[in-house]
């Protein structure tokens, strides 16, 4: 009975495959005593992969690369050089332009732009993406969704993704999240990940995808070298990844600001 009823809620929250109906997503996730073992057992196989223990604990990453904006699938720039820095699990900054003279940073459940002009408050549909898009990264799902409590695991049978033969696996959480990924059958590496939510404006349901390729090794841990991000179904970001570095020894303070001019953000009732 308590699989049934965690696989009707799942029903509701998780994108269908291929935007197929309800019914055939029902087909998709057998539920059986045996499902989530095969599901937690390929999502082992996965973290494993990853680089284990050392993914695991990864504790901030240093990135540099290349990344093109799409609008409709249509690419509209030629791409901008950007430099990341991420201290888990919710620091994030990010610097682009040659001269680096633009930048984005994200600290907990606040986001800032700081240009030639000085530091202000992100605007409110940025940062709300930003943070939703952290919530459902492939990071805090594995390291945090899958041990806490009450997270249930659904395997779904074979699927491709990429162009690769994959095995299909989603996971609902105790907050009514879900997120499905697509494991890759032969390196057991992430290919895909893909969620859903309402918006809270429009009450339209819309679906991100992210795929991930180009693996290498850095320090232990695969590392995708490119990502490339979908929504509803169009083509909206690629990021080409030209060094990679992990725990580094980055320090807060890297993530500080301080508003200098426009309103500031609302006090966090985080």
């Amino acid at each position: 009975m308590k699989s049934l009823v965690l696989f009707s809620i799942l029903l509701a929250v998780l994108p269908f495959s291929g935007g197929g109906s309800p019914a055939a997503f029902a087909q998709s996730i057998p539920v059986d005593q045996d499902n989530p073992h095969k599901a937690k057992a390929l999502l082992d196989q996965m973290v494993q992969a990853l680089g284990g223990q050392a993914y695991l604990s990864i504790e901030d990453i240093s990135q540099e690369g290349r990344t093109y904006s799409f609008y409709h699938g249509q690419a509209n720039s030629l791409g901008i050089v950007f430099w990341r820095f991420y201290k888990y699990p919710d620091k994030d900054r990010i610097e682009l332009t040659k001269k680096r003279d633009v930048i984005e940073l994200f600290n907990g459940s606040e986001g800032y732009e700081i240009t030639y002009k000085g530091t202000h408050a992100a605007d409110p549909k940025d940062l709300a993406d930003v943070l939703r898009r952290r919530q459902f990264s492939l990071d805090w799902i594995i390291r945090r969704w899958l041990s806490e409590p009450g997270v249930a695991l659904f395997y779904n049978g074979p699927s491709v993704a990429g162009n690769k033969p994959a095995d299909q696996v989603s996971i609902l959480n105790a907050r009514n999240q879900g997120v499905t990924l697509d494991i890759d059958s032969s390196t057991h590496l992430p290919l895909k990940k893909s969620f859903s939510w309402r918006d809270p404006t429009d009450k339209e349901r819309n679906t991100e995808d992210e795929l991930y390729d180009a693996y290498r090794a850095v320090q232990g841990i695969m590392t995708p070298f490119s990502v490339t991000r979908f929504y509803n179904g169009d083509m909206s970001n690629q990021r080409f990844l030209t060094s990679v570095s992990y725990n580094q020894g980055l320090g807060d303070a890297k993530f500080d600001a301080q508003i200098t001019y426009g309103p500031k953000p609302p006090v966090s009732t985080q």
